[in-house]
């Protein structure tokens, strides 16, 4: 997909930008960026349905690195590998522009929510009253605040798509009521930063292998 750094890009534009590169891509890359882009296409019309905008975008994200699916931290383990590599492939800085000029009140706000910390959950569910889950949480939230103020990509990213990673579980796994007023603000805010990081697997980024589900002919 094309760069985001300078605005927002919609998935017309990225179909767009694809068409032309697209006879010159792998095999693997053009399936990848045609997936990603009809997902995100559909999420770009549910404007009124926070839910389903942002388990569209999350599907959107899959299509453009998952390779293979298995045990929980594997696949969260893989979001991150590959969001390390689209950083330190990322010449015009987009990632950074993205956490830092568009969603820094979001993100603080995301980072300082417990609800979307996993081991908040893991602690409830297991009756632990140790407080350690509290302390690393704090801990987690200093390091991501002034991460923010010193625009440190590299902290910041993996703290924020664990949050994001955890909004997708409560959704996916039945976690949560559809159009809770709960928390409407986390997933409001979740679906925005998605949507700008989901066209971030753009077309020069670093080779993602072989899709978990290839185009098989009838």
């Amino acid at each position: 997909m094309a760069s985001v750094t300078g605005g927002q890009m919609d998935s017309t534009t990225l179909k767009e930008a694809h068409r032309h590169i697209h006879d010159a891509q792998p095999g693997s890359t053009r399936v990848r960026l045609h997936r990603a882009i009809s997902w995100f296409n559909r999420a770009e019309q549910e404007d009124q349905d926070t839910d389903v905008r942002f388990l569209f975008l999350w599907i959107a994200l899959n299509a453009g690195y998952a390779q293979e699916f298995g045990f929980e931290n594997a696949e969260r383990e893989q979001l991150r590998r590959v969001f390390d590599a689209l950083l330190a492939h990322d010449t015009e800085v987009g990632l950074q522009d993205i956490l830092f000029k568009q969603f820094t009140s979001p993100i603080r706000t995301l980072v300082a929510n417990r609800f979307v910390y996993a081991r908040f959950w893991q602690a409830l569910r297991e009756h632990d009253s140790s407080n350690d889950w509290a302390d690393r949480f704090a801990t987690k939230q200093r390091m991501a605040l002034q991460a923010v103020v010193e625009r440190r990509t590299e902290v910041v990213l993996p703290v924020v798509l664990d949050r994001l990673y955890m909004l997708r579980n409560q959704l996916v796994h039945g976690g949560a009521t559809w159009d809770s007023q709960a928390n409407p603000a986390q997933l409001r805010d979740g679906a925005a930063i998605l949507g700008q990081l989901v066209p971030m697997l753009r077309d020069d980024a670093p080779d993602l292998g072989e899709v978990a589900y290839p185009m098989i002919p009838n």
